[in-house]
């Protein structure tokens, strides 16, 4: 189907994007810089995302149901939550580092144990937030078919899906947000030089969070207009859900050509 089709070009362009850059990192001579740190993490946590989300997703939508036990279905689940959180929240310790380098360059040169911390950080809370994945997803019969589901009453859903939007989505682009003004801020405030004015502009243009906000916002948008009863239960509309389920995993096939394209950090020493 178009959709098999769809998940199967996300997963290739996850698997070789992501793929790509960890192969960069390991043969550059600079793969000990801080910035490369944590895009060799983000890069990681993308490729476990096209790995275990979307490969998994594939095998499920050929065989059609799920066909090992129990305990493998609350593993599966959960290892799909922990690189979905990771990914995000790796992110978001990327943009309080270059948060950090800005308005504290003076502090910023004991960087490495504020690295490994950040990144601990984005680990231990994906690790966390995934939990609920482990209780709350049985091995159960859904139209005939066995299913890794989530079984849940209509308000616990709704619940469920806010919870889940405000962790992995409202939050998140509300610290990168909030980490890219005050970058823009503080370089305009400190200069009003050529040098830092393009600074000041390239982080203005961030190109990682318009990517996060456009790749995540038609997926969460959706399911709290369908989970709060606002979208009509049709065949046109349970198709257009499919579909836009298919595209949670969009950043991470977009983030390694993000920093190809519109960065020097994989080459150079940040």
């Amino acid at each position: 189907t178009e959709q098999l089709t769809f998940l199967s070009i996300i997963f290739m362009m996850i698997v070789f994007g992501n793929g790509s850059v960890l192969i960069t990192l390991f043969m550059s001579k600079n793969r000990k810089s801080r910035m490369n740190f944590f895009i060799m993490h983000l890069a990681f946590a993308d490729l476990m995302v096209g790995l275990i989300n979307v490969l998994t997703d594939i095998i499920w939508r050929i065989t059609i149901g799920f066909y090992a036990g129990n305990i493998a279905c609350k593993v599966v689940r959960f290892s799909q939550v922990l690189v979905t959180y990771s990914s995000t929240y790796v992110l978001v310790s990327l943009s309080i580092d270059r948060y950090d380098a800005i308005t504290h360059p003076m502090n910023f040169s004991r960087s490495w144990r504020g690295a490994r911390f950040l990144i601990a950080a984005a680990w231990t809370i994906s690790f966390i937030f995934s939990i609920p994945a482990i209780l709350l997803n049985e091995k159960t019969m859904v139209k005939g078919h066995p299913q890794c589901w989530i079984a849940l009453e209509q308000w616990q859903w709704q619940i469920y899906i806010t919870l889940v939007a405000l962790s992995l989505f409202f939050l998140p682009a509300f610290i990168i947000a909030t980490c890219y003004m005050i970058i823009v801020r503080t370089i305009w405030s400190k200069s009003r030089a050529t040098a830092f004015t393009k600074s000041a502009s390239k982080y203005k243009k961030s190109k990682k969070l318009q990517v996060f906000i456009l790749c995540w916002s038609p997926y969460f948008v959706w399911d709290l207009l369908q989970v709060y009863g606002l979208i009509p239960n049709t065949q046109t509309t349970i198709a257009l859900s499919t579909f836009i389920q298919s595209l949670a995993p969009l950043n991470s096939a977009a983030n390694p050509f993000i920093y190809c394209m519109f960065s020097t950090t994989v080459s150079k020493n940040t």
